[in-house]
């Protein structure tokens, strides 16, 4: 049925559970790591579902924004942030995926390094979320945006150390193929989450 009016409530926690949802898979990624070279079924079948959680809450918060004509935010804003939000797990996914056919010789500690990033860039977009329903101040967004930028920073500083390594002429081209496209996909999921936090930042400046 149409509703004129939804309850801000629905919208908040529709976007903070895809928030967190994002992070639940993100954080599923470290555990495919030791099993490499085995049978890693259990943890990409972990990972998937999640995924699938996190494509429901979106669908979720898509078919709301049909049904109803007022939102506590603009209705851009929240289809933006929607879309943010499903860029992360979507990445993860594919990540794993590339992991799991990857031959165990070419995995390194690098990319445990990388997914650390990543781990706490999506703790600083759940954090961020959830301070939408508490309009919270520009100086409060401000300086978890500072920390996800720093985290985007360093993660786009260790992509192009990697990437010299890689094209020094001394790596088998087969490894510079593989590790490349890992690197990649993993800078990729942080440039995700990063932009999430643009659109939270850009949300409460323009209530401020």
């Amino acid at each position: 049925m149409f509703s004129l009016f939804k309850k801000d409530d629905t919208f908040y926690n529709l976007l903070e559970a895809s928030a967190a949802e994002a992070r639940s898979c993100a954080l599923l990624l470290k555990d495919v790591i030791p099993h490499l070279g085995g049978d890693t079924s259990s943890q990409l079948d972990a990972i998937r579902q999640s995924r699938r959680k996190h494509k429901k809450l979106t669908q979720n918060i898509t078919e709301e924004l049909c049904k109803t004509f007022i939102t506590p935010l603009d209705r851009e804003d929240i289809e933006s942030l929607n879309s943010a939000l499903n860029k992360v797990p979507k990445t993860v996914e594919k990540i794993a995926e590339r992991l799991s056919v990857c031959p165990v010789k070419f995995t390194n500690d690098i990319m445990s390094k990388q997914i650390s990033l990543l781990e706490q860039a999506t703790g600083e977009v759940v954090s961020m979320v959830g301070l939408l329903r508490k309009k919270a101040g520009i100086d409060q967004i401000q300086d978890m945006q500072d920390r996800l930028q720093h985290i985007e920073g360093d993660g786009d500083k260790m992509l192009m150390d990697l990437l010299r390594q890689l094209y020094n002429g001394k790596v088998d081209p087969i490894e510079v193929i593989i590790l490349k496209d890992l690197y990649e996909l993993l800078e990729r999921s942080i440039d995700r989450c990063r932009d999430a936090g643009n659109v939270v930042f850009q949300v409460v400046l323009k209530y401020s």
